[in-house]
């Protein structure tokens, strides 16, 4: 039975929402681009393995970027790595909604995935560090406040995919929204750790149990990004709904993403993190169990949804696990977490792509219980240091 444990509580000042924000800005350039890649392979009428290179493009740019986070960070401070990556986000952006064909878009998927990132965990390793036994619940609850902004970008996608502006206009969202929190909040900012801390707490080698953490890790991102790249191709395949009507079943699974994670905040509060991890697997594996075995398009909505509620906790609580076991070193953690993630990014859309290409999108889906079985079976052989 779950183990209930004191209250935590903490405080969201001004600091916290610029976090909140920008995880806001990051989700529309996330979801845009995971709602774009149908329409962009039946555009560049490439297969789904070419067509998955986006997604290890973005992993690739995701791992180069998280070696060089420790540096960056020691190098010209939080602040100023989370406006270099917001920028770049902005330039891969741009690349793709002006680029043509495949290298331009190969390039700006991988320009966004990488610079990103560095936006991503530098400010989960400051909410960590600032909110500190609440960390989990801060980390939670800002990818929460970001999934609310992606839900009206998928739809936003649909609406313009099928408009005389096209689909790639909803590519300049998040270069819009960046401009406006410039505007509103670009002065605010955690205060910096100080330089000669973070040399000291780099000397002592990571734990076998941080290692396994980042296996866990990957394969929860992998997950996440299958279903993100993949799952309204399966839901467009199986209801015989058009790519662009497809597109708002990823709009029912933001709304189960934005629950789980608000929901899951308020449960690292009062329970031990690795039960809450191990509950939103299940739940997860649930919802994929409805939508992959269902051809009407409500219960797939209804499956997606379901699939959300798990999904949503799987990389919060993945990389908060990373952080515990790093020994007092969030931001090394982060640089690492982005490595693993990347690579589950990357490599979990490309071998369902090329299982998709052999197999078919349904039974290449497959995949999603076969790594949250390996997740749950890395999750379980360490828990004791939760």
């Amino acid at each position: 039975m779950p183990v209930s444990t004191p209250a935590i509580t903490f405080t969201r000042d001004r600091p916290t929402w610029f976090v909140y924000l920008m995880l806001a800005t990051f989700s529309t350039y996330l979801y845009g681009l995971s709602s774009a890649l149908p329409t962009l392979r039946a555009e560049l009428g490439v297969t789904q393995a070419v067509a998955g290179l986006h997604g290890t493009g973005m992993a690739v740019g995701s791992i180069a970027t998280g070696l060089s986070l420790p540096w960056l960070t020691r190098r010209h401070g939080r602040r100023a790595a989370v406006w270099i990556g917001i920028g770049g986000m902005n330039a891969g952006m741009l690349l793709v909604g002006l680029g043509p064909t495949l290298p331009f878009t190969l390039a700006g998927y991988t320009i966004a995935g990488g610079f990103a990132a560095i936006a991503l965990y530098v400010s989960m390793a400051a909410l960590s560090d600032h909110h500190g036994p609440a960390g989990p619940a801060s980390i939670s609850e800002a990818n929460a406040v970001g999934v609310l902004a992606g839900i009206p970008a998928t739809y936003a996608f649909s609406l313009l995919a099928e408009s005389v502006l096209g689909w790639r206009a909803a590519m300049f969202i998040p270069v819009v929204l960046t401009a406006v929190l410039t505007f509103a909040m670009g002065r605010i900012w955690f205060p910096e750790i100080p330089a000669e801390h973070a040399t000291r707490r780099t000397r002592q080698p990571f734990g076998w149990r941080f290692h396994f953490a980042g296996a866990v890790l990957l394969c929860c991102v992998a997950v996440e990004f299958t279903f993100n790249l993949f799952a309204a191709e399966l839901f467009s395949q199986r209801t015989g709904l058009t790519l662009a009507e497809a597109a708002t079943g990823l709009t029912a699974m933001l709304c189960g993403i934005a629950a789980g994670r608000f929901g899951g905040a308020a449960l690292t509060l009062r329970y031990p993190v690795w039960q809450v991890f191990l509950g939103t697997m299940a739940v997860t594996l649930a919802g994929w169990a409805v939508f992959w075995s269902t051809t009407a398009v409500a219960v797939g909505y209804i499956g997606l949804a379901i699939s959300g509620v798990g999904i949503g906790m799987l990389f919060p609580l993945g990389l908060t696990r990373m952080i515990e076991t790093s020994g007092g070193r969030p931001d090394q953690a982060s640089g690492i977490a982005s490595v693993w993630a990347g690579v589950g990014s990357g490599t979990g859309p490309f071998v369902l792509g090329a299982l998709g290409d052999a197999f078919g999108t349904h039974a290449a889906f497959l995949l999603a219980p076969a790594l949250l079985g390996l997740a749950a079976g890395g999750l379980l052989s360490s828990r004791s240091t939760f």
